[in-house]
């Protein structure tokens, strides 16, 4: 039996016990292909509050990305401040969590004039606990200044860059309504690893049209961009989504549970010893889910996706 590197396992062994990721959504944060500088309506399977726990409705505001003044940052700290302390307590009552890292999750969080991002990363590395923050963007969403600023932070924190990689087939971005193409993830992806910062990068299986082989191809060329972490996430529909349209239409089918874990398990034996997993599968159990209904109870996926692994030798 062989041990798989998780990134809960990577953070046991640097730091000598367990390191918790706080979840943060921040108001007024938005997306380039959501406001329509480079495409319109988001990604087609994009419904972003299914994916912020903490970010309230009343407290949603917008970010005027183009001026270098910030009305709303003292509310934006705050929120920070509250989502942090909140979810803090409830992991050192349960867990008795020590050690932190603050995952801007929600949105594109690279993607606020560079003196906004500065305020919010410096306010959540100087909570008591947080080793490093983790940061959910595209790779059309960073640029040289904002890599040179990470990269002095990670003089003194861990800092990871979570991309959105998804596929690496144009046809596919562009069926999904990425706004960018496989070139530009590349690039971006280099140029952050040539600041010696640490990667994430998130897959999707399921999307429109992609084979199994595809899917995998997919996992080995992200695996040579020299990603440090990967992310796995089935396909699936949700309410308010411009993918529910094809979906009601008939002209997309979700992925099966079947085929999912099987191409998971493909993929996962094919990753380098030194790239850690940071997630196996995704979902959501309200009940904005259309569709695949496997996907309505993470727990029990996980166990399917374990005993899966246990028959190749292998414990998550």
């Amino acid at each position: 039996m062989k041990h798989l590197n998780t990134i809960g396992r990577y953070w046991r062994e640097k730091y000598q016990q367990k390191v918790y990721k706080v979840p943060i959504s921040i108001s007024g944060f938005t997306c380039p292909n959501i406001d329509g500088t480079v495409a319109k309506g988001g990604c087609t399977f994009c419904e972003n509050e299914s994916f912020s726990p903490n970010l309230q409705d009343n407290s949603k505001f917008k970010l005027n990305l183009f001026s270098t003044s910030n009305p709303y940052l003292e509310k934006q700290l705050q929120q920070l401040q509250m989502q942090f302390d909140a979810t803090k307590e409830v992991l050192q009552n349960k867990f008795g969590a020590k050690k932190f890292i603050v995952y801007f999750q929600s949105f594109t969080n690279t993607y606020a004039p560079l003196e906004t991002l500065k305020a919010l990363y410096e306010k959540a590395l100087s909570f008591e606990g947080v080793i490093g923050l983790s940061i959910g963007t595209r790779t059309d969403c960073i640029t040289e200044e904002i890599l040179d600023y990470l990269e002095e932070l990670s003089k003194e924190k861990e800092i990871w860059v979570e991309y959105g990689i998804q596929s690496v087939y144009d046809q596919t971005l562009e069926k999904i309504n990425r706004g960018h193409d496989f070139e530009n993830i590349k690039q971006w992806i280099a140029k952050t690893k040539q600041r010696g910062l640490l990667v994430c990068g998130h897959m999707i299986f399921g999307l429109p049209d992609e084979t199994q082989q595809m899917m995998l191809k997919g996992v080995e060329e992200s695996v040579n961009l020299g990603i440090d972490s990967i992310k796995f996430h089935p396909l699936y529909v949700v309410e308010n989504t411009l993918l529910t349209l094809d979906y009601k239409q008939g002209d997309f089918h979700p992925i099966s549970e079947e085929l999912y874990i099987d191409t998971l398990v493909k993929a996962i034996k094919m990753l380098p010893d030194d790239v850690s997993i940071s997630r196996v599968t995704a979902g959501i159990s309200d009940q904005t889910l259309l569709d695949p209904l496997w996907c309505n109870n993470k727990h029990q996926q996980i166990h399917n996706v374990k005993q899966a692994l246990l028959k190749e030798g292998l414990i998550y």
